[in-house]
């Protein structure tokens, strides 16, 4: 079985550099699942974590062991992580048409009230890299623990263009 094309191409690999993203490998599945699904014209994404291009996985509570800064950070890179997944499930990202949701599950104190904040991190990367097409509705949540005390999660769905039969 091959391998998924994960390297960006084109205009939006210029993009992704400038906006100082380093995509990371796709995450492998923590469990029955896969990383995004395509029915049609949309793209769902499973939840994905914030991990860094070095394989490094941001942990810890915002309100506690993490500053707004650092779960923006946190934020970043899984939205790049998202983006990773995009590019292995449809072979370019240039066939992302427009980003509808995203969805921002944000490991917090109870009295930390700062989750979309937090989740623009996210936001501004799919807008730094798509542009106005980047720009999404949005639900950002705070949540007691998330699996192995990973600071956030991420899911998105995406417009893709139609596959066009030759």
């Amino acid at each position: 079985m091959s391998q998924p094309e994960t390297s960006v191409r084109g205009p939006l690999a210029d993009r992704i550099e400038q906006a100082g993203i380093e995509l990371p490998a796709p995450f492998p599945p923590a469990g029955s699942y896969v990383n995004a699904v395509r029915a049609g014209d949309l793209v769902w994404t499973a939840g994905h974590i914030p991990i860094a291009a070095d394989g490094s996985i941001v942990f810890g509570r915002l309100g506690e062991s993490l500053s707004v800064e650092e779960g923006v950070q946190a934020a970043r890179y899984a939205a790049g992580s998202v983006l990773a997944s995009l590019q292995a499930e449809l072979g370019d990202l240039d066939l992302v048409q427009r980003v509808v949701r995203v969805y921002g599950v944000v490991n917090s104190t109870p009295d930390f009230v700062q989750h979309t904040q937090v989740i623009d991190g996210a936001s501004d990367v799919l807008i730094a890299v798509f542009g106005e097409q980047g720009r999404h509705a949005r639900l950002a949540v705070g949540v007691a623990s998330l699996p192995a005390g990973i600071a956030l999660e991420i899911e998105a769905t995406v417009l893709v263009r139609p596959v066009v039969a030759s």
